[in-house]
């Protein structure tokens, strides 16, 4: 998987590919089945400022080979993506690599740019200004407001994926950018610490500390703590799930709404979507069994609550917005999550889209199932954060 690095990081030289993706910033209860989405006012103006051209060159992205027998229905722009991992990318699977090796290795998101810059589309919500707060001494969360607006604003506290051990803010950058662009929200992307240097709980801690940090700050960077919700993707979609359960059993102020997008919300790697997914991309099974080699102490960690929310009390949690994703491993759990929830009595939004990967979130840029899932959950949390 370290193949071609050196070629990658280039790619991140496009001017207006690092403007928009804010590098430069980085610092110190009832189950909807829906099918189209909405961008009402809700919370605050947005900004969504996706132009004509990005989109006519968005439909211009094509894969350059058949679908691969993994994915045999795979949407074209999302195997666009793919493929360019794959050349990015060694022979060398990353369960079989070092964490430290992983994380020098290209990302989706290297490959996502790539894409971008083949076919001209600039990166979009580049009128997103970025700010960096420490927390505390190891964690730090950077503060995405849609420029010229005026406040308070709501916030959504934004946990990033990677397994709680790789990536970080940069590699979902532009997730945090369009939901603070579509939201019209303050998103507070927090950088917890990552295994295996600290293991579970470390990441969960520092989750629920950023969350505490966000209500007590909230007015000192023109947010409007009494009108704050979690979101995540993967891993980050677990720790926003649990930062809810966390608020609920310790008294503190619960989210306003939880937006879980392709959670992991199980230690059971033998589901339905497991077994018929096992080999994608960019997520797989033993991919996955690396994750949590990596984060738990050991076995026993994955039947905690924190990370088994299948089967955790799910009761007098926030209403849920849960994004799946139907290329991905993670699939069946997440449909269970919002299913459980259900149950439990709580609000849910749940939707699927098919024919993507794990990962498609934030690619709004090039894939149009990804600019869709982003419309919805923008919609769920301004109506959340009224």
């Amino acid at each position: 998987m370290m193949k071609n690095s050196f070629y990658s990081r280039q790619l991140w030289l496009a001017p207006v590919l690092l403007a928009g993706l804010g590098l430069a910033a980085c610092g110190p209860n009832q189950t909807a089945e829906t099918t189209t989405t909405s961008t009402d006012s809700g919370a605050g103006a947005t900004t969504d400022n996706m132009p004509a051209a990005s989109n006519a060159a968005m439909a211009t992205v094509k894969p350059t080979g058949p679908a691969p027998a993994w994915a045999p229905n795979i949407a074209p722009e999302m195997l666009a993506v793919i493929e360019k991992l794959d050349s990015l990318s060694g022979p060398t699977p990353p369960d079989k690599l070092t964490p430290a090796e992983v994380r020098k290795a290209p990302s989706f998101k290297e490959a996502l740019m790539a894409v971008m810059q083949k076919y001209n589309i600039p990166a979009p919500y580049a009128d997103v200004d970025t700010l960096s707060k420490m927390v505390e001494p190891g964690l730090k969360v950077r503060l995405y407001t849609p420029a010229g607006a005026t406040g308070p604003l709501p916030v959504v506290v934004y946990y990033h994926g990677g397994g709680w051990v790789i990536a970080n803010l940069d590699t979902y950058d532009a997730s945090a950018r369009a939901l603070a662009a579509k939201t019209g929200a303050i998103v507070a992307s927090v950088a917890y610490r990552q295994a295996p240097e600290n293991k579970f709980p470390t990441a969960h801690n520092d989750s629920f500390t950023a969350y505490q940090w966000v209500l007590k700050n909230a007015g000192t960077f023109n947010g409007d703590p009494k009108r704050v919700a979690v979101a995540g993707e993967s891993a980050g979609g677990n720790l926003a799930a649990a930062v809810s359960m966390m608020a609920r059993d310790k008294g503190v102020q619960m989210p306003k709404h939880q937006l879980l997008v392709f959670p992991i919300a199980g230690y059971d790697m033998n589901t339905p979507s497991y077994l018929e997914h096992n080999k994608s991309k960019p997520l797989y099974k033993d991919f996955m069994g690396w994750f949590f080699k990596y984060y738990l102490r050991s076995p026993a960690d994955g039947k905690n609550p924190m990370i088994d929310l299948v089967n955790a009390n799910l009761k007098n949690l926030p209403p849920a917005t849960v994004i799946g994703a139907g290329i991905d491993p993670l699939m069946s759990e997440g449909k269970t999550l919002a299913d459980n929830l259900k149950a439990a009595g709580v609000p849910v939004t749940y939707q699927l889209y098919p024919n993507v990967t794990h990962e498609f979130f934030g690619m709004g840029a090039v894939v149009p199932q990804a600019r869709e899932a982003q419309d919805l959950a923008a919609s769920e949390l301004k109506k959340a954060l009224k």
